[in-house]
């Protein structure tokens, strides 16, 4: 139980940080919210916990394809708030983008060979 406190804490300073980060400069938030924070540290831990070369190299690959669908979201948020809809109503049309795109790539991925 303190291992996983422990990774909630550290997962979740290094996210405080960047949100924090970005108040005062969006520019570098930017630049910390684009880096695969949440991977990396997802790798760490999972490495810690079995660390499988087989199995790391299966997940970093899984991910990159569903990074993939999550892009959009990135341009279609920008997109509508520009044009007067509200920030939680651009979120929510973004993460629904996001979920039909997941969706369409694990339906995708089997027929194009991939494994995830």
């Amino acid at each position: 139980m303190v291992y996983f406190i422990l990774k909630c804490a550290i997962s979740g300073i290094m996210i405080g940080a960047a949100s924090t980060i970005a108040r005062r400069y969006p520019g570098v938030g930017a630049i910390i919210a684009s880096l695969p924070l949440v991977s990396v540290l997802g790798m760490m831990w999972l490495w810690r916990d079995k660390p499988d070369p087989a199995n790391m190299a299966a997940h970093a690959q899984a991910t990159f394809w569903y990074v993939l669908p999550s892009l959009p979201m990135f341009l279609l948020i920008p997109a509508l708030l520009r044009r007067g809809l509200g920030f939680w109503s651009a979120l929510a049309a973004g993460c629904l983008l996001t979920v039909v795109l997941y969706l369409g790539m694990t339906w995708a991925a089997p027929r194009l060979g991939l494994r995830l």
